[in-house]
């Protein structure tokens, strides 16, 4: 079984298990996603990916504010295939069934959004591939909106450790070629009636951005 075999099986499994509504990072309304959106300026003429936004319904709250170009990336099938069923028209939106770490893009978007995958990537070379991918699948211009646990976070998540940032640190972390739009932090409720604290950045392209592969 490869790496991406692996990662994949235990989200799968996961979703499975515990069910796309009562896993801990589900929220029965976007309200800070969508919040971010608007500080970065998206409106329904804006590409937006939702990277490893997994059964979120992000997705169909963009559809239903009139947005044309949305995309879903996520590793688990299962993930994808409960958002899909969320949606009156599935098709209004494109799913991408990809490990991140191995995801060649080929295209770009306007807004990328990650609510929760960052914090998972502990090793350095993980997140070295991550920044590379934010440069390629940016539009110069573009916007990132950027989500973690925070410091005073969980220190794991599904049975994975995870990394916890306070802003400046997680905006150090992506590094140069983006100016900062704004930070702070969130309390997420978890199904279970549980808070997690995170941390959020949304961040400016500034065209310098890598040409496509």
């Amino acid at each position: 079984m490869t790496n991406m075999e692996a990662r994949a099986g235990h989200w799968d499994e996961r979703y499975r298990t515990v069910g796309a509504d009562r896993v801990s990072w589900f929220e029965p309304e976007p309200n800070q996603s969508l919040a971010l959106l608007a500080l970065v300026d998206a409106g329904p003429s804006s590409s937006v990916i939702d990277v490893g936004g997994g059964a979120s319904l992000l997705a169909g709250r963009l559809v239903e504010r009139g947005y044309r170009d949305v995309s879903v990336l996520d590793i688990s099938q299962e993930a994808l295939d409960a958002a899909k069923t969320r949606l009156p028209r599935p098709d209004a939106v494109t799913w991408i069934k990809a490990d991140l770490l191995e995801w060649v893009p080929d295209r770009r978007w306007q807004v990328w959004h990650d609510r929760a995958v960052f914090h998972f990537l502990t090793d350095e070379r993980d997140r070295a591939t991550y920044r590379s991918l934010l440069h390629r699948a940016i539009e110069p211009g573009g916007a990132a909106i950027i989500a973690t646990f925070d410091e005073a976070g969980p220190t794991a998540c599904s049975g994975l450790t995870v990394a916890r940032y306070n802003p400046k640190r997680l905006i150090a972390e992506i590094g140069p070629g983006f100016t900062p739009v704004g930070s702070g932090g969130f309390d997420h409720v978890t199904p279970t009636g549980q808070t997690q604290k995170f941390t959020w950045i949304a961040l400016r392209a500034n065209g310098d951005t890598e040409p496509r592969v």
